[in-house]
């Protein structure tokens, strides 16, 4: 047989148990409060907020589900017509459970349970929030007047400078184009010639012609003091 999740059962089994809740939970709605154990109010407050949440939706398939717990149509009626209405402003937290201390006979702890009708107090409007988003907004309002004179005076310069800019364009763009193409076509095609072509032309004659005739040279003379002393010794 399974366990209840939330302790040993009030009855002897699970319909009995249940059966005696809805009848709690009918007597609670009855006298608005009831004296009990402990264990049997904190059993019983769930089943008897989900009723009253049934109530305050107060259409027939809610009032049919109320009759499948509670049997008895003038409790419903109780329930759907009168304590419905107290508590339509309630969010939640529909009844209350207050400690009594033990009983005499068994020392069992007592508790009573009653439904909480009181009307619900408004909370007060916090006033600190809106003193701190006043603030702020004179603080916003400031900076935006400082950024908007700080943007005006930074337009008047800025058109200037686009003045300035303008004339010391049109004065450059001649001078410029000039020294661009000085600069860039003369001096290059002159610098091309003369690297590539005169140097090159040199170095090769120095290189090739200078060997040759050095020889021609030197044999040359070789020839003219080997014919020296022969003509002296002729002599």
């Amino acid at each position: 047989m399974p366990r209840p999740t939330k302790g040993p059962r009030l009855g002897g089994g699970p319909a009995h148990e249940r059966l005696m809740l809805n009848n709690l939970a009918s007597s609670l709605f009855t006298h608005k409060a009831v004296t009990t154990t402990q264990t049997k109010a904190k059993r019983v407050q769930p089943v008897a907020e989900k009723l009253v949440s049934l109530a305050k939706r107060g259409d027939l398939h809610a009032r049919r589900q109320a009759m499948a717990d509670i049997t008895d149509k003038n409790v419903v009626h109780e329930l759907f017509t009168n304590i419905a209405p107290l508590v339509q402003d309630r969010p939640g937290g529909y009844t209350r459970i207050t400690k009594l201390g033990f009983r005499k006979g068994d020392n069992a702890p007592m508790a009573l349970i009653e439904l909480v009708l009181e009307p619900v107090a408004a909370k007060p409007a916090r006033t600190k929030s809106k003193v701190v988003n006043a603030v702020k907004g004179t603080a916003a309002a400031v900076v935006a007047e400082e950024v908007v004179e700080h943007a005006g005076s930074e337009t008047v310069v800025d058109e200037n400078i686009v003045e300035e800019a303008v004339a010391a364009e049109v004065v450059a763009e001649a001078p410029v184009a000039e020294e661009v193409a000085v600069v860039e076509e003369a001096p290059v095609a002159e610098e091309v010639a003369v690297v590539e072509e005169a140097p090159v032309a040199e170095e090769a004659a120095v290189v090739e012609e200078t060997p040759a005739e050095e020889e021609a040279a030197v044999a040359e003379a070789e020839a003219e003091a080997g014919d020296a002393p022969k003509a002296d010794e002729a002599e």
